[in-house]
């Protein structure tokens, strides 16, 4: 198990809450905050793998497809900058 993989199994619970129920309201600007938030205390290897592994295997069909149309009509923004 990678170091990373080892951080996200003890993320707490209420910070996976948070981010669900931003997808879950539609607020993707508090999504983007708390994304954000949680990269800058934990990191984006971290991030990464709770978030493809932990947050989006749970979201339904709709709210998948409405993150997906947000990240479309926003623009993916890397939290790497790319020299």
């Amino acid at each position: 198990m990678t170091e990373a993989q080892l951080t996200a199994t003890k993320i707490p619970v209420n910070d996976l809450l948070n981010m669900l129920a931003a997808i879950g309201n539609h607020d993707y600007s508090q999504f983007q905050e708390l994304e954000q938030v949680f990269v800058a205390q934990h990191g984006e290897e971290v991030w990464q793998e709770l978030f493809n592994f932990r947050v989006l295997p749970v979201l339904d069909k709709p709210a998948n497809q409405w993150l997906l149309a947000q990240w479309m009509s926003h623009g993916i923004n890397s939290i790497k900058k790319i020299a």
